[in-house]
């Protein structure tokens, strides 16, 4: 990981490149977890990350899925749903002025029961909606809405 100064410098000047993950129990729960840091601090979303120089899709799928949601997944057994664009007028160091702006390769998959417990410190915790129940609920956030319409 970069010092804050210079990751606040990339995400001022470059697009970011993600993987969002789309996991979906055998109920067709997705899961969501609450965000605790910006940008889209206090909303729900899918868990996701960032793409490292040098590092492989596959690398980042693996270790996104093991960070964020502390599980072994490959991401050839997800289905790629596409590429989106995420555009906030905020960032993770709330400084004033600067956006932030994502270009994201959503993957989806199936698990048998979606994790109990965020694996990191970026969710508080998860919550699992039917693709109905998301698009209905007024803080899932439209980005990961904008996956199921």
């Amino acid at each position: 990981m970069l010092p804050r100064p210079e990751w606040l410098k990339i995400v001022e000047h470059t697009p970011l490149v993600s993987i969002d993950l789309i996991i979906q129990d055998a109920e067709d729960r997705v899961l969501l977890g609450w965000r605790n840091n910006e940008p889209a601090r206090g909303t729900w979303f899918v868990p996701g990350g960032v793409i490292r120089k040098d590092e492989t899709l596959d690398g980042a799928f693996q270790r996104i899925a093991k960070t964020e949601i502390g599980l072994t997944l490959q991401r050839g057994e997800a289905r790629f749903v596409g590429a989106f664009e995420h555009l906030y007028t905020n960032n993770f160091a709330e400084i004033a002025g600067i956006t932030t702006h994502y270009v994201v390769l959503a993957h989806a998959l199936r698990v048998s029961t979606l994790p109990l417990q965020p694996a990191d410190a970026q969710h508080r915790e998860w919550m699992g909606l039917t693709p109905a129940e998301l698009l209905d609920h007024p803080l899932v956030h439209e980005n990961t809405k904008a996956y199921f319409r």
